[in-house]
């Protein structure tokens, strides 16, 4: 079907139809480098070096390449469109969420769960606790409260230690321990990263009726069903970010396993519990 062009008007003088050719793109990909050298000479240099030797980076040179690069190209994307009103709100939301991911990592992942087992988080009365801490914050405990809060001590940590020492228990009974989990099982604040019982991934619960026993899902994960739509609506931009964040972690560690795949110390890749291997993506793409 023939382009509209009339409904999409592009800046820097551009037609719609040039993102359909390669002149267009080459053309599009000067104007944007022209406006990265103004705007950061020295990322401008590292982007043309990279180009001209790419085998001289290593992986983890050019995840950091990407991540800097990611901002310029967003806004000059946002420009090109037009919707840099709508960009600047989407960086706005996510501005607004990054407190929760960077004390996640600083505080939670770094200090309240490093050394603490399933049992020792089980053995902590998480209820008890919340309640201290409620006291403390003058308000209810929710994800958004602690990491106000708590973040607000860690600027003055010399003066708020026995504060924090309460905060880092209720962080690793709602990290590690069941009914912690369970009690912010939506959130993404205390979810960490854990060992997946992969021929029990989905909980179910035995269930008799008539005298024969049936599987059935926990009735928390019941969702209601009209025809053949979906029902899942999947993650929303808090969750979302939070992968992409634990994603970045990966990158900056040279893992990138979703990517390269999983290995042995000999270097042979792993292979699943059902006997599959572990060789990541065979087109090489950075997951995240």
């Amino acid at each position: 079907m023939p382009i509209d062009s009339d409904q999409l008007a592009l800046h820097f003088g551009f037609s719609f139809e040039d993102l359909y050719h390669r002149d267009g793109l080459v053309h599009l990909d000067g104007v944007f480098l022209q406006e990265l050298q103004s705007a950061d000479a020295a990322l401008f240099d590292r982007l043309t070096t990279a180009r001209r030797d790419p085998a001289a980076l290593t992986r983890k040179q050019q995840s950091d390449l990407i991540i800097d690069l990611a901002p310029y190209l967003e806004d000059f994307i946002g420009e090109l469109f037009g919707i840099s009103a709508d960009v600047r709100k989407l960086q706005a939301r996510h501005d607004a969420l990054a407190p929760i991911y960077a004390l996640k990592r600083k505080f939670i992942q770094k200090k309240a769960i490093s050394g603490v087992t399933k049992e020792q988080a089980s053995a902590i009365n998480g209820m008890a606790v919340a309640a201290e801490l409620e006291s403390l914050f003058g308000e209810p405990l929710t994800e958004r409260s602690f990491v106000e809060h708590v973040s607000a001590w860690l600027d003055a940590e010399a003066h708020h230690q026995p504060h924090l020492q309460s905060a880092a228990q209720y962080a690793a009974w709602a990290a590690l321990s069941p009914a912690g989990m369970e009690k912010h099982h939506h959130g993404v604040l205390f979810r960490v990263p854990h060992k997946l019982d992969m021929t029990h991934l989905i909980p179910v619960e035995t269930l008799q009726a008539n005298g024969v026993a049936k599987l059935t899902l926990p009735e928390h994960s019941w969702r209601h069903r009209e025809g053949f739509k979906l029902t899942d609506a999947g993650m929303d931009l808090t969750a979302a970010l939070d992968q992409a964040h634990y994603c970045i972690k990966c990158h900056n560690q040279a893992k990138d396993s979703c990517s390269t795949g999983l290995k042995e110390k000999t270097g042979a890749f792993k292979a699943s519990v059902f006997g599959v291997t572990l060789a990541g993506c065979p087109l090489e793409e950075k997951i995240s």
